[in-house]
């Protein structure tokens, strides 16, 4: 087991109806916020969710001021006009009502505005974050996880380039969990936000880690909750029971705590990074066509954890068998099985190779990929 250490800050609150309270709990915090949504809101306000929470917010004499326009894959544009309306308003507190994408804007806005330099510093590595604004979320959509971890993935919209920025500034104060939003949630976020949870899981679970037993143990209880119920609610999204099982386990996935003692691999998620950053492609649909390919790329590493994950996960023996199970689940959930399913081509593998590198000569730890690589793995999404 390798050393670790672990934080989460996060307070959760889960259940039915649960984000009727958030203004006081917001209140404990400041008494004028920004409210970060989605879109120009449609999909909260047909959920119901806007009406409930401004009114929560009014009750308790807390002034709003609006932000929506995130998109998949959140720009760094809006991320800026989010920072100068804090800064010009004096806002202390950002609420996001949504999903990934909303609250990883949220939280680039809340490094921002107590920033005298260039946010994007902070996903480039050119500074560290020392402060922050408080962040709460309305969680809409299940899957990224963003709800109780430290990331925050933006895209530089005008460079192409998707890039990470890992603090523990970035948990947020509060996350409020209401399974009853997934009931209207359309099907394809829902099945990305099923790929992505299992994503996050695959991420840590391969590894070159040993004595791990408990955390092996976790992950793999886990993995089986999404497999069993990821079907399950594209197939009754009203069902409560179901989306409860699933936006816990997307929460649980990414915050860290059950892969404690265990080095990572997180070279899938930075292939696909480049991929939507460059085509625009929702973060768990990239992921359901990249994943099978690097396990099925890197298996000989470790033979052994692949076909542990084969076994515990899908019940079968060999990877070769578990690959299988895995494209049929991912088709389960109606996503897509190849790149030129969205009409990308080779045509800038080789600049997208170069980008996740990020000016290194490999990347991953399970096994180090390099340049070649990297394009070898995305020539079997093709």
């Amino acid at each position: 087991m390798e050393n670790f250490n672990f934080v989460s800050p996060t307070k959760i609150v889960f259940g039915k109806e649960s984000h009727l309270g958030v203004g006081k709990l917001i209140g404990e915090y400041s008494k004028k916020i920004l409210l970060h949504y989605e879109g120009d809101g449609s999909l909260i306000k047909k959920l119901g969710i806007y009406e409930r929470v401004t009114n929560s917010l009014k009750k308790e004499n807390i002034e709003i001021i609006e932000l929506g326009g995130v998109v998949p894959n959140p720009r760094l544009s809006l991320v800026n006009k989010g920072i100068k309306i804090c800064k010009e308003e004096k806002i202390e507190f950002i609420l996001a009502v949504g999903g990934g994408s909303v609250i990883d804007s949220s939280k680039a806005i809340a490094l921002g505005t107590v920033y005298d330099g260039n946010v994007w510093d902070f996903f480039t590595g050119k500074n560290t974050p020392k402060d922050s604004l408080g962040v709460g979320v309305v969680l809409t959509i299940p899957g990224s996880g963003s709800e109780m971890s430290e990331s925050s993935i933006i895209t530089d919209e005008l460079n192409e380039l998707k890039c990470v920025c890992d603090t523990e500034k970035n948990f947020p104060e509060f996350s409020i969990l209401d399974p009853e939003v997934c009931f209207s949630i359309p099907d394809s976020l829902m099945g990305a936000g099923v790929a992505d949870i299992l994503s996050h899981l695959m991420e840590r679970y391969f590894s070159q880690s040993i004595h791990t037993e408990l955390s092996d143990s976790l992950m793999e209880a886990a993995m089986r909750t999404v497999i069993k119920f990821g079907p399950k609610i594209m197939k009754n999204r009203q069902d409560y029971n179901n989306c409860a099982q699933i936006m816990w386990a997307a929460t649980v996935a990414h915050n860290g705590m059950i892969a404690c003692g265990r080095v990572a691999d997180w070279s899938s998620h930075r292939i696909e990074h480049e991929i939507s950053g460059i085509y625009d492609i929702t973060h768990g649909a990239g992921m359901a066509i990249i994943f099978p390919a690097w396990i099925d790329y890197v298996k000989d590493d470790n033979i052994e954890v692949m076909n542990r994950f084969s076994k515990e996960v899908f019940g079968v023996n060999t990877i070769s068998e578990g690959i299988k199970e895995l494209k049929k689940f991912f088709k389960e959930l109606g996503l897509k099985e190849k790149l030129s399913d969205f009409n990308i081509t080779n045509e800038k593998f080789e600049l997208m190779a170069e980008k996740a590198l990020s000016g290194n000569k490999t990347l991953g730890r399970f096994k180090k990929l390099s340049k070649e690589d990297l394009i070898k793995i995305m020539e079997i999404c093709k």
